[in-house]
């Protein structure tokens, strides 16, 4: 991007770092050298989204990342603090129930499937040799049921500790990176115009940002994004992770011990009754804690908040890891009497936490809507139902993803049966998750007709495009491949703006198969397969194919999740395009999920606007425009709005191919919706961005006021030239979301910001976007 091999970093380090050409290492040493030519400077972030080969296994974490987005895509609010704080409360609570789906998850396949069912199965144990000190038919010290549970919940506990690893590790490296401090506010950089009164003011979750005044100068109200405390999330994330924790370990309690209790309350057994109650009171108490703590306060962004809840941190997740060793220990108490048969009790802990999980999003979709209706947007998505929708798929991720590890791992150990059907030696997992898997292809069926709708749509507006495409280049002869192909793409970027209602009807959708679902295995409590027998020859083959082709698409879309996975870890190129990913998902800060993969921005803004503010304290004349691409338009609008008021006022900015509006805006309107985009105009010396028709991520920041402000340059022409020329000989390329650097207007509209800005030396370019280079490979352009 800098145009020379030759690089230097400037500050900053292996993770993320600023870098000139060598030549201009010491520019401000001689300003008068460099008098008529701006000094570029780029950022590098790739450590942040790709880095080494374990960021692969992020993959696992995809839906704490998808319902943590949900949580930042709450509509505007005005006047709303009872509601928006709601909204956020039943995000968290959707998150949390996601990790102790995840846990139960792990329980359901080590205690239920290997310890219970498979090693209290003679002809099961016999097949699999490394469960023969395990098996009840061998007589061991192990072979009571009681102890084989204690055994086996070292699994989920074992994985309850490494996502608790993951998280400190990460929350030491992102959310406790404090940013410069002297450059802002007294509390750190800032804008120090007024904060709108609002939640934040007081408590958890801000309702949306606006911006004030009507003149260009005049002083803008400070939007979230500015405020000195969004990128600091030390505190939350840590109460988050303690919270998680203690929920991950109470669950394998409730599991080991719940087993236990169960059989000393229904037959003769020498360990008193009083001791599984006392102690499933204690679990249920410490969950009490864990929900209030998860609850009881959201995000303060209002100043960087450097305090921690030591208590709180230190000893919720030690209590309940001690609550889970004496449920082992209650376990482990002798029981000779008993003996595992059928499935592990803990069907309905299924049923309820699905059920629970269905609530909890129409609860979430009723608020979200109440207040769109208070502040209606047009452009926002599903008219402000898009957190919902989104909040539902990070369910069904979830629920394809640990109902595809169950369904595998039991016909895994079956052998030729089919656990819950006829002739097979182990009752399965619970039934809930075949019925789960029985909707998929119902699903998939349904999703065919809005796939049809838009392959007929773009492929009528690809022949309507046509004779546009070849007046638009006249005179240059027609070449009917060359306008097809042109129109063609130009046709297919805008399939982007159709992903809303897509989303839409994939999530209402769930969300009606999913009721029923429960329902179906709720009042037959069997599998779809047996659970139709006797309605009829059609009915019953309907159902055993829904069963066994749901099963296997649930198995094989979580094989080919790992297979990505794996695959990611070992190749390079296959981690840049995760790292692509990551640039989009993991953007905003994790307030409603701490074991999602950590937010890259927490280190990349506060990068971005130290530099800047650095560099203009220590060149009182110098001037600044900040020019990014993609996600890096991104990166640099948050950085804006971190500055001062004063150093905004030497800022321009240039974006390109930028997705500011036309995903962030629609997307996540609170934060990026008309209000904060027009404040940043207002604030900053001059704006301008570039689009394209045949770019399906950028497009116009549509700001809209009398007079136009001129922000959007474009549409560019894409392709330049349309055939071969005595210049071009050659087919010049469709640069879509790519190289805006190539077209001319990119240098006209970079040099009339250097004009605006003044004759002030030096003057300096930062575009906040990856350098291109064999070492950095990761975002590339793409999130340049």
């Amino acid at each position: 991007m800098l145009g020379d091999p030759r690089t230097v970093r400037v500050t900053g380090d292996t993770t993320a770092a600023v870098y000139r050409r060598t030549e201009d290492a010491d520019a401000e040493q001689d300003p008068e050298r460099r008098r008529d030519e701006p000094v570029a400077e780029a950022y590098c972030w790739s450590g942040l989204t790709s880095g080494n080969a374990s960021r692969a296994l992020w993959l696992l974490l995809l839906p704490f990342m998808v319902v943590n987005l949900a949580h930042w895509m709450r509509p505007t609010a005005t006047g709303r603090t009872r509601a928006v704080r709601l909204y956020g409360v039943l995000v968290r609570l959707i998150a949390l129930s996601l990790t102790v789906l995840l846990t139960a998850a792990a329980c359901e396949v080590a205690l239920d499937l290997v310890a219970w069912q498979c090693a209290g199965t003679a002809s099961c144990s016999e097949r699999r040799s490394w469960l023969g000190f395990l098996s009840a038919h061998q007589g061991g010290w192990w072979a009571q049921p009681g102890r084989r549970l204690a055994l086996a919940a070292v699994l989920p506990a074992a994985l309850v500790g490494l996502l608790w690893y993951l998280s400190n590790r990460t929350w030491s490296a992102y959310e406790s990176q404090r940013p410069l401090d002297g450059t802002g506010t007294a509390t750190g950089i800032g804008g120090s115009g007024p904060d709108q009164g609002d939640a934040e003011s007081h408590g958890p979750d801000a309702p949306g940002p606006e911006t004030g005044g009507t003149g260009r100068r005049a002083t803008p109200v400070r939007p979230a994004l500015g405020r000195p405390g969004f990128w600091y999330g030390r505190r939350l994330v840590a109460r988050l992770r303690a919270a998680h924790t203690a929920a991950g370990f109470l669950t394998v309690a409730a599991a080991v011990s719940g087993a236990a209790a169960h059989h000393d309350r229904t037959a003769s057994s020498p360990v008193p009754e009083v001791f599984g109650s006392l102690l499933q009171g204690a679990l249920l108490l410490c969950a009490l804690v864990v929900v209030w703590v998860v609850c009881r306060r959201g995000r303060g962004e209002r100043a960087r908040d450097t305090r921690l809840d030591g208590a709180l941190i230190s000893y919720l997740p030690v209590a309940a890891a001690a609550l889970l060793a004496l449920a082992v220990l209650y376990a482990g108490l002798s029981r000779p009497d008993w003996r595992s048969a059928g499935s592990l009790p803990g069907e309905a802990a299924f049923q309820l936490l699905a059920l629970g999980q269905g609530l909890l999003v129409v609860a979430l979709a009723l608020v979200a809507h109440g207040v769109y209706r208070r502040t209606p947007e047009p452009r926002t998505v599903l008219r402000g139902l898009g957190g919902p929708a989104v909040a539902m798929l990070a369910c069904a991720l979830g629920g394809v993803m640990t109902g595809g590890v169950a369904q595998r791992v039991a016909d895994w150990l079956d052998g030729p049966g089919t656990p819950g059907m006829d002739r097979a030696d182990m009752a399965g997992p619970p039934v809930l998750l075949s019925w789960q898997a029985s909707v998929i292809p119902v699903l998939l069926l349904l999703l065919l007709v809005p796939v049809l709708v838009l392959v007929v749509r773009t492929t009528r507006t690809a022949r309507r495009l046509g004779p546009r495409i070849e007046a638009e280049y006249t005179p240059e002869p027609p070449d009917p491949a060359r306008t097809r192909r042109i129109a063609r793409i130009r046709a297919t970027a805008p399939l982007t703006d159709s992903a809303p209602w897509i989303l839409g009807v994939v999530s209402a959708a769930g969300l009606l198969l999913g009721t029923g679902a429960v329902a179906g295995s709720w009042r037959s409590g069997e599998v779809p397969g047996r659970a139709f027998d006797g309605s009829g020859p059609f009915l019953e083959s309907l159902a055993e194919a829904a069963q066994s082709t749901g099963s296997w698409l649930v198995g094989l879309g979580f094989l080919l999740f790992v297979a990505g996975g794996r695959r990611a870890y070992k190749d390079a190129s296959a981690r840049r395009t995760i790292g692509i990913l990551w640039d989009v998902g993991t953007f905003w800060p994790r307030a409603a999920h701490p074991f999602a993969p950590p937010c890259y921005a927490e280190r990349a803004v506060p990068d971005l606007a130290s530099r800047m503010s650095a560099w203009t304290a220590t060149n009182p004349g110098g001037r600044l425009v900040i020019s990014g691409h993609s996600q890096g338009s991104v990166l640099a609008a948050s950085a804006v709005w971190q500055l001062p008021d004063a150093t905004r006022r030497r800022v321009a900015l240039l974006t390109y191919g930028s997705p500011l509006e036309r995903l962030y805006g629609r997307w996540f309107p609170a934060y990026f919706g008309p209000g904060p985009l027009r404040g940043l105009h207002r604030s900053v010396h001059r704006w301008r961005n570039l689009w394209r028709t045949t770019d399906p991520i950028g497009g116009p920041v549509r700001i809209c006021a009398d007079p136009d402000p001129g922000v959007d340059r474009g549409p560019l022409k894409d392709p330049l030239v349309y055939g071969r020329t005595t210049r071009l000989p050659l087919p010049e390329p469709i640069l879509g979301h790519s190289d805006y650097q190539a077209d001319p207007a990119f240098a006209e509209e970079r040099a009339v910001l250097f004009e605006e800005l003044g004759p002030l030396v030096p003057r300096q370019g930062e575009p906040p976007r990856e350098r291109e280079g064999p070492q950095r490979g990761s975002s590339g352009r793409s999130s340049g």
